[in-house]
């Protein structure tokens, strides 16, 4: 689904009051379903430590590439790190380790770009993902999303939170983005990674305010790759499209249009003609998100380039605290 714009906001026309308060109802109905769920299942230990990388809102904050990050610096650790997703958008229900033969529509977008940093488990039931994962000799477990499922036994719980938006109008899916209410997500959080859209950007004072007392770990993203030259021609089926196509222009990119699709989108034949035919018309090159890019039919994919992104840490040193206890209990 496509995030109406009223989520992100508190106040004004914007915030369409009417609608939130109308929908107020059901969103009490599920923060409530979510957290009796929490409150009466038994986690299940894997017997290895679990970091769980999630967030409190519906939509991409960039967990996967924190997600993706923790992964290749473990491995690069020669610790034996595991990743385990649920595998949205994919068939399989697993537990299945991805591999090279599988395609989006096996195993969801964010699996397969998480594979490139270690061995990624896909499963439905994320404790059966983490008994697979143990079985086949994982020492610890990255968990990309899940802070509001309670089948695991988490060591650490790092909360993926958007600094532009913060927790949009505080209200409860589907009267806003939250999935449980604020409190209840901080509750469960040791650290929370604030990603802001460039490394100058100023938190504001009501979000900090909200995260007094847990450590903050400020995070932005950056391109991995060059533009390609001349016009662009954008498009992304992710939680906030905007947010790539600012990015593009922040990098110095041409974008004369940015197209908008619903999150995890699976492209079809007709969709990627379409934009073929569009772009071809203001005379400029096709580019997407990595994620995006794998949805891709594979006929199509050398028309599009995609634009890879990584996290970087504007603290590393404490992010690195934080993990210390996990990884000298492996390591020692």
């Amino acid at each position: 689904m496509r995030a109406p714009e009223f989520w992100n906001h508190k106040h004004g026309r914007e915030a369409a009051p009417f609608i939130r308060t109308a929908l107020s109802p059901l969103g009490w109905l599920y923060g409530r379903a979510t957290a009796r769920r929490i409150a009466t299942t038994v986690p299940y230990d894997p017997g290895v430590p679990v970091i769980c990388v999630g967030n409190a809102s519906v939509g991409g904050t960039g967990k996967t590439p924190v997600t993706a990050y923790l992964l290749e610096s473990l491995n690069r650790m020669g610790i034996r790190a595991h990743g385990l997703s649920r595998g949205y958008g994919g068939r399989e229900k697993g537990p299945i380790v991805v591999q090279t033969k599988h395609a989006y529509i096996d195993v969801g977008d964010e699996p397969l770009l998480l594979a490139r940093k270690g061995p990624v488990w896909v499963a439905a039931g994320r404790d059966d993902g983490a008994r697979a994962a143990a079985a086949r000799g994982a020492q610890v477990i990255v968990m990309d999303d899940g802070h509001q499922n309670p089948l695991l036994k988490k060591t650490l719980s790092l909360l993926v939170v958007d600094a532009e938006i913060g927790f949009g109008n505080g209200r409860i899916f589907p009267a806003g983005p939250l999935r449980e209410t604020i409190a209840a997500a901080l509750s469960r959080t040791d650290a929370v990674i604030l990603m802001k859209p460039s490394p100058d950007f100023e938190v504001g004072e009501g979000l900090l305010a909200l995260l007094k007392g847990i450590p903050v770990i400020s995070a932005h993203l950056v391109a991995t790759a060059p533009l390609p030259k001349g016009k662009l021609f954008a498009f992304a089926g992710i939680g906030r499209p905007n947010k790539f196509f600012d990015a593009l222009r922040r990098a110095g990119g041409e974008v004369v249009e940015g197209l908008r699709y619903a999150n995890h989108y699976a492209y079809k034949d007709t969709d990627l003609k379409n934009l073929l035919d569009l772009s071809k018309e203001y005379g400029a090159s096709l580019v997407t998100t990595e994620k995006d890019f794998v949805r891709i039919p594979k006929g199509f994919q050398m028309h599009v380039t995609p634009w890879p992104v990584s996290v970087e840490f504007e603290d590393e040193l404490t992010l690195r605290r934080i993990l210390h206890p996990i990884i000298a209990a492996i390591t020692c």
